[in-house]
């Protein structure tokens, strides 16, 4: 790919514009799916360039009771900037005010009468970790409080503090005021945006391509351009109807992360985290636990998150980034016997629990006799065939299996297999029946996987009246498989 040429400062004020009409559009939807979840504070309304905040205008999520939330958005064209105190304390080009005098006296005009706010200042801009403040910065609350109010005057944080307050033309004291409520949400960049903004929508029961995303955002500039500065949730909903965002209804969210960071953890009623306790530096080789951490602990955090589900939760979303063993534990969790419809989203399509469907899809059978024992062995093969990896796995180890069922989709393993939900559900069922009868003389089943992840999870989510059955993970080593969980069923 040929360099990109450096953009114009048009085209970087244009970029800027979109990233906040984006930011606002991500406020909108939190709006409908607050509504529809019957959040405890819920966002109703979002204002774009409000008058009368000062310089925290850019983005405004105005809740049932305060704090709203103030946003100043700031985007930037490359990395060479990090926030940092030269960032934050240089004074504009015309030799006005700093970015973070700008936030002090917003947050004095706010908060005049008593008022609590929430402060943000969101960029794609990265934090600078070499600064003795920003790198204090907590990643779960984006906050540097409480860690930057410690130390005394002569530390390094404390001469930082000191030169931060002057900045900002405030005491010290009213500086750790200001970042109690002052948010560094930074590192956004446009990828992050649209990742996030995409399971936001998903959950939220709306259309998440890249064509409902840019709608969305398209109508918040209109607004702007009409004048119209405050959007409420009426105007919302009405936006989405004309525009034909709604597909679906609202969901609750659960995200589980083993591969990378999710965007969409903040907003999930229950997250699981586990990138930093998987193997490797890149989530193309995170494929299994770094000791101590072990794939028990995984499954016990996995299987609680039913019972961290609102009370009286019909449908869940699945956000985040797992490989099949653990998709198909999520599934296994929320079984089809819990009543709860689960969704994943699979490329641009929705692929849920609830799919409609005409009759199971039964897949074509490849028997292999082992005869290692009284087992059942068990590979899906959807989108490549692992036959011989699995038999291979079998022999070595000496798992104890009298036979492998190979099981291919009627047209044979490929990457697109399974051309939508309704297919993938058929085949879900089409599978698990099969297994029914295969297993009756069987005590336990071993389970392979390749295929697509949603498969897994509806897979999981279906899999009862069967045989305790291990799950296993590949490794792409020389050891092949790994043994990640036992499900009941």
């Amino acid at each position: 790919m040929s360099d990109l040429p450096a953009p114009s400062s048009t085209g970087v004020r244009i970029a800027g514009d979109r990233y906040q009409w984006l930011v606002a559009w991500q406020g909108c939807v939190t709006a409908v799916r607050d509504a529809a979840l019957h959040a405890p504070n819920p966002v109703v309304g979002v204002g774009v360039e409000v008058d009368g905040v000062g310089n925290v205008d850019d983005v405004v999520l105005y809740r049932k009771t305060p704090p709203h939330t103030y946003m100043q958005v700031k985007y930037a064209a490359d990395s060479s900037t990090p926030v940092n105190e030269d960032y934050l304390l240089k004074l504009s080009d015309q030799g006005g005010p700093s970015i973070l005098r700008k936030l002090a006296q917003a947050w004095q005009q706010l908060t005049e009468d008593g008022t609590p706010v929430d402060l943000a200042l969101l960029s794609n801009r990265s934090p600078d970790a070499e600064d003795p403040l920003i790198s204090l910065r907590d990643s779960r609350t984006q906050l540097l409080v409480p860690k930057a109010a410690q130390q005394g005057p002569r530390s390094k944080k404390g001469q930082a503090r000191g030169r931060w307050a002057e900045g900002a033309d405030l005491s010290e004291e009213g500086l750790l005021g200001l970042l109690k409520v002052l948010r560094f949400d930074l590192a956004r960049d446009v990828m992050h945006l649209h990742e996030h903004l995409r399971m936001l929508m998903v959950a939220t029961g709306l259309r998440f391509d890249e064509d409902a995303m840019h709608a969305g955002a398209d109508w918040v500039a209109r607004q702007v351009a009409d004048g119209q500065r405050r959007l409420s949730l009426a105007d919302i909903r009405e936006a989405i109807r004309s525009l034909r965002l709604e597909v679906g209804s609202s969901r609750a969210v659960v995200s589980i992360a083993t591969l990378k960071p999710d965007p969409m953890a903040e907003d999930a009623d229950y997250a699981v985290d586990w990138v930093d306790r998987f193997e490797g530096d890149s989530p193309f080789v995170k494929r299994r636990p770094q000791a101590p951490a072990t794939w028990a602990q995984l499954q016990a955090d996995i299987e609680a998150a039913p019972y961290r589900m609102p009370p009286g939760t019909s449908a869940v979303a699945v956000s985040g980034s797992l490989r099949l063993a653990p998709a198909f534990a999520v599934g296994a969790a929320f079984r089809m016997v819990t009543g709860v419809d689960l969704a994943v989203a699979q490329r641009d399509q929705l692929w849920s629990s609830d799919e409609a469907y005409e009759a199971s899809l039964a897949p074509a059978v490849d028997e292999h006799a082992l005869d290692l024992g009284q087992d059942l062995a068990v590979a899906v093969a959807v989108a490549t065939d692992p036959t011989q990896d699995v038999l291979d796995f079998l022999r070595e180890q000496q798992i104890p299996v009298s036979r492998l069922l190979v099981l291919r989709p009627p047209g044979g393993p490929k990457d697109n297999s399974i051309p939508d939900a309704a297919a993938a559900s058929a085949l879900a069922v089409g599978i698990r029946d099969l297994l029914r009868r295969a297993c009756r003389a069987h005590p336990a089943i071993h389970l392979f996987q390749a295929g697509p992840m949603g498969l897994a999870l509806l897979l999981g989510n279906r899999w009862n009246r069967l045989r305790p059955t291990t799950v296993y993970e590949d490794l792409n080593t020389q050891q092949l498989y790994e043994k990640a969980f036992v499900i009941d069923a």
